[in-house]
């Protein structure tokens, strides 16, 4: 069931997301080579908690406060003190804030220090696909519409967009309806006023195809290639569509 927001839920949603943005514009300098994904984790946690936040995470029994996901890993990435960033990483950081019981969620891919080209060509397409299926989410548009945008720029530059996962309703819970695949598949439903929604990209240098690691969460490219990942919260509403997470805010 899809859960449309009042006026009041979408505050309280766009304070978290303002919030998670915030956090964003302050960690994602500091993310060097030399540091573990578990010191990425800790500093996410610190901002949260310092905040009034909490992991959102935590909801889901996740072992972190955030995923950080380095190269083949696609999403879910479990940090740890023995994961170490190194100069040319693509470093995923998948994070969201409960905030007096609203939900933000946004990922940022950072490209660290001298990435080879390809790489950081997958990151700057991906950055594209969000930016499209952001502007195809309008009120009177179709779900498949955000998806077509997204895996129509991916397709074009032979990338593969992942299709077992996918971006979500998120609000008040950390996932809900609808499901928003990056590739057009499943249940169509019209955009409409109210809906809070995870546009997230999950593209792969390589195959589309994906598989689970041995820890039960972490999941990675099929052929040990590259992924990147790119998310936004927007909340819809009659007349625009706004982008919640947006790194401009000022907080």
């Amino acid at each position: 069931m899809i859960r449309l927001k009042n006026d009041d839920e979408i505050t309280g949603i766009r304070k978290s997301c303002h919030l998670l943005a915030d956090m964003f514009n302050e960690i994602l300098p500091r993310v060097k080579a030399g540091m573990s994904t578990k010191d990425i984790d800790d500093m996410c946690k610190h901002f949260m908690l310092s905040h009034h936040g909490k992991p959102a995470w935590y909801r889901e029994n996740f072992p972190g406060a955030v995923c950080v996901s380095v190269n083949e890993e696609v999403i879910h990435g479990v940090p740890s003190s023995k994961k170490i960033i190194h100069d040319g990483d693509l470093v995923s950081i998948d994070a969201g804030i409960d905030l007096d019981g609203f939900i933000s969620d946004s990922t940022h891919t950072v490209q660290v220090g001298n990435v080879r080209p390809e790489w950081k060509a997958l990151d700057d397409v991906t950055r594209e696909c969000l930016a499209a299926g952001i502007a195809a989410c309008v009120v009177g548009n179709r779900i498949h519409d955000i998806s077509k945008a997204v895996n129509d720029i991916a397709v074009r530059h032979n990338y593969g967009v992942v299709y077992e996962y996918c971006g979500h309703g998120v609000g008040l819970d950390v996932h809900e309806d609808p499901s928003i695949p990056n590739c057009p598949s499943g249940p169509n439903p019209r955009i409409q006023a109210g809906m809070v929604l995870a546009i997230e990209p999950m593209i792969n240098l390589g195959t589309a195809d994906v598989v689970t690691a041995d820890n039960g969460w972490t999941v990675l490219t099929a052929d040990g290639k590259a992924s990147a990942h790119e998310e936004h919260t927007v909340a819809v509403f009659k007349d625009r569509t706004e982008i919640l997470t947006a790194l401009d805010y000022a907080g």
